[in-house]
């Protein structure tokens, strides 16, 4: 399947996280994403060194200047079970707008056309890095990665396209 592209729709599907009061919860895309403008990233792993120390950390510390040029939320997806999602987003000191939802069985980084098999690194299928702009819906800009690079997927990238 062909990586997301822009003008489309992405997908609607499941994803899985801990609300405040520590409660699992699943939610649909669609009802975080519908009309509203909104940056879905995706990272190959929870607590692995370029997710962990770059990727997470620059939309994190960029949120508040995401939020000032229209962004209403900051949606971060992993192939991750929402327990180590939620030990994950525990290890920041202030995660700010970003949410930490898992894709356990990678059913809509599938969707997305983003997999990405890690299998001889022994980390099975994961997701490719990426980072897109959506507004009501529809992808405005995809910022899709080459294998384990970070070029062009970073808050900066998003804010340089805002």
């Amino acid at each position: 399947m062909a990586p997301i592209a822009v003008g489309e729709t992405i997908p609607d599907g499941t994803l899985a996280y801990f609300d405040e009061q520590d409660q699992l919860q699943q939610v649909s895309v669609h009802s975080l994403a519908a009309g509203k403008k909104v940056v879905l990233f995706g990272v190959p792993g929870a607590f692995t060194p370029t997710c962990s120390m770059k990727h997470v950390p620059g939309f994190i510390e960029k949120s508040e200047e995401l939020k000032s040029k229209g962004v209403e939320d900051i949606l971060l997806i992993s192939v991750n079970d929402p327990f180590v999602m939620k030990a994950w987003k525990k290890s920041y000191p202030d995660t700010k707008n970003v949410k930490f939802l898992g894709d356990g069985s990678a059913k809509y980084t599938h969707a997305l056309g983003l997999e990405l098999d890690l299998s001889e690194k022994g980390l099975g299928v994961r997701s490719r890095r990426f980072a897109l702009l959506v507004d009501n819906l529809k992808v405005v800009v995809a910022n899709v990665e080459s294998g384990g690079e970070f070029t062009v997927s970073s808050a900066d990238d998003i804010l340089a396209a805002l």
